[in-house]
Parts: C-alpha cells; structure tokens; sequence
C-alpha cells in the first residue's frame, strides 16, 4: 500500500502541491464518509508526502462542512504521523500585519456543530488540550519560515469562527479584547483530530487581511472575500517553499506527542469504513 510518513492540508488558494504527472493520486475510504478528495501523494522537500486540499480540489467546500475527521483519517490510515496545514487568516492585533506569516500555538474554538473527536463512542478518551498545535512541530515551522527570511510572528492565539461569514466588527474589537491575533475559520477542529491521533501538526497562517478593520477604525484592509484568495493566489510561492522547508526540517523518525494512549489510536484507524456514506459535516 503506498504510504506517506508527512502530510499536508492545504488551506484556501492552495488546491495542488505538486506538479501534474509528478504525483499518485490515490481515494481513501474512511469511517467518516469520503474526505474533501483525492490524496495526492508525491515528493517535496527531499521526503514523502501526501496531501489534500482541505476545501476540495476547486474549493467546493466552506469552512463548517469540511469533512475535518475524513481529511486527518484518510491521512492517518497512509502512515502519515506529521501534518503541515497552510490557511489564510486575518490579523486582529497590532502586531498580526498582512503580508506576514504567524505560526499560532493557541486557539479560541468559537465554531458550533462540527464532529471534533473520534472519541464520540463508548471508547472515550480526554484529549490534554492545553497546547493544541505539537510544540516541537510549532518551532520547526518557525525555524522554516525563518530560515527563508520571511517575516514571521512565532507564536499566537487563532480565534476559529464558524464561517462562512467573517466577523462583524464587534465580534473582531471582542476578540482582539480577548488576546487574539488572528482569525480564522479551519484550524479548529483540524488540530484536536491530529492530536487526537499523536500526529504532529503545525499551521502555517498567512495574514491577509484586517479581518473587520484595525483597533483604529481603518478598513481599508479589511476582510472580503476576493481580497482574500487574491492575495493567497499572490503569496502561493511564498506558502508552497514556506510548506517544503518545514516538511525538509521534519527529523527523521520523528515521533510526535503521545496524547492518546496508542491502542486507543489503533483502534480509531482499524474502524471500518463507511463506502457509501457521506461525512455527517457535508
């Protein structure tokens, strides 16, 4: 069976990591009803790896009916044990910019109604939550960034909204109160899935916009729609050698937190699979 030891979720603007003809394109079957689509599985950055776009292959897919659970199985079930995930966000504090890169390693879930576990049967386990995103994947991504001298903020706090709305203005001035830096609408609950299975992942976030406007009242950055995908369209480039240079920094053999015990694991992967059936988010 072909296999994949990193995986990477490509966020809005990012559809294809790799050349046509460069890459096997594989459909997995999952528990969960089929994810957003094909895995492609191909080589960047010297190693293996196998990705998926997180919203479907021509962005067919908002943000509350991601088949999040479908998209980390069907990775999982290919051995991938590290996850890369890219994803425009908007910057809410003053140091958030547009044009930058942050690297989050926390987040406020403010979504509704989206399957965020495995656990959701008579198996139950309690994820440690308190760092979502894998601390020692979080500084490799970091590392990467800087590595390529991009301007990059190496920590911060995510707010994921449901979508496919963006915030008013007193829910952006209430989160910025509230500490964040940014927000978005796909990073919750991405991360908790893959820790849920001792995967590792990192989110590389690319600030475009100001989300409702500045502290100050300027919105002349702030969010909409065509804003958005043109400036992921613009920095693709720049997110593509962002993803590879993290991807060449994964050490070999590298083995990510044990949150879940892994018979536990084993078990999630070993469910059988549900061929005719939609995920229950779609």
């Amino acid at each position: 069976m072909t296999t994949a030891a990193i995986g990477v979720i490509g966020g809005s603007g990012l559809y294809r990591l790799f050349d046509r003809g460069d890459a096997e394109s594989i459909a997995v079957d999952t528990p969960y009803g089929p994810p957003a689509g094909p895995v492609t599985i191909g080589e960047l950055g010297g190693r293996r790896v196998a990705f998926i776009a997180r919203h479907g292959e021509r962005h067919s897919l908002p943000p509350h009916r991601v088949p999040y659970r479908a998209n980390v199985w069907a990775l999982a079930s290919l051995g991938v044990r590290v996850i890369v995930t890219s994803s425009a966000v908007g910057g809410i504090s003053a140091r958030a910019t547009p044009g930058a890169f942050l690297v989050p390693d926390q987040l406020i879930d403010r979504t509704h109604g989206r399957p965020d576990t495995f656990f959701d049967g008579t198996d139950v386990q309690h994820l440690p939550a308190a760092d979502p995103f894998d601390p020692a994947m979080h500084e490799i991504a970091v590392g990467a960034l800087r590595s390529l001298g991009e301007r990059v903020i190496p920590d911060g706090t995510s707010v994921v909204i449901q979508g496919p709305r963006f915030s008013t203005r007193a829910e952006s001035a209430w989160f910025r109160a509230a500490g964040a830096d940014i927000v978005n609408m796909t990073q919750y609950p991405e991360a908790v899935l893959a820790a849920e299975l001792n995967i590792g992942l990192a989110t590389i976030s690319f600030i475009t916009d100001t989300d409702a406007g500045t502290a100050d009242g300027d919105t002349a950055e702030s969010a909409d729609a065509a804003l958005v995908l043109e400036r992921m369209a613009n920095a693709g480039p720049r997110i593509r050698a962002a993803i590879a240079a993290t991807v060449a920094a994964v050490p070999d053999g590298y083995r990510a937190r044990r949150l879940i015990p892994e018979a536990a694991v084993e078990r999630v992967l070993s469910a059988p699979v549900r061929r005719d059936a939609l995920e229950d988010a779609r």
